[in-house]
């Protein structure tokens, strides 16, 4: 699968979901272990290294699939559907949504997080570079409500739009797409 861009290059896309640079997990996947393979006995004399605490992932999303929430030992991330925020191939927010940005804004005060990420994305309808626009305007508009909800001037934003880059779910369901129809918003978990 690939499409013709204005210089004529070629673009390829991987198939399957992916994340956005900057948020992949950051524990490796297990692995198979022989307890009998010798290689795995200690030489004599030697320890262990230190214990480790692997990075747990907790997903939480409501019945209709409108609000994902993510925690895990460093982050907090919030996905709305862009259906739930926006009209069709807009970026005005409704009055219910920036309730729901305004209850994420408080989750972000309690946190005390002062870097944000703010992430747009689209489904792969429509032209790739219309997707990139209307994702990075929809970030923008999310991002503003933040922005007056948190006064804290130590506060800093990462806001992009990717358009149809890294879908959470498969494009050729209409389900699918309105899962990749999304803003994250993601911030640092206190320590605690």
């Amino acid at each position: 699968m690939g499409a013709t861009g204005i210089f004529g290059a070629v673009a390829h896309a991987d198939e399957g979901p992916s994340v956005p640079p900057g948020t992949e997990p950051s524990a490796a996947a297990p692995v198979n272990v022989d307890s009998n393979d010798p290689d795995l006995k200690l030489p004599e004399g030697a320890t262990l290294a230190e214990a480790k605490v692997l990075d747990i992932k907790q997903v939480v999303e409501d019945q209709s699939g409108d609000e994902r929430r993510e925690d895990t030992n460093a982050d907090v991330k919030f996905a709305l559907q862009a259906e739930v925020l926006f009209g069709k191939d807009s970026a005005k927010l409704s009055g219910e949504a920036k309730a729901r940005i305004s209850a994420i804004a408080e989750e972000i005060k309690t946190q005390n997080a002062t870097k944000i990420r703010v992430f747009g994305f689209t489904d792969n309808l429509g032209s790739s570079a219309h997707g990139d626009v209307l994702s990075k305007k929809r970030a923008d508009a999310v991002q503003n409500v933040l922005d007056q909800e948190l006064t804290d001037s130590d506060v800093t934003y990462e806001v992009r739009g990717y358009g149809e880059q890294y879908p959470i779910a498969d494009n050729s369901s209409e389900t699918g797409r309105k899962k990749n129809r999304r803003v994250e918003v993601s911030f640092p978990r206190t320590e605690s």
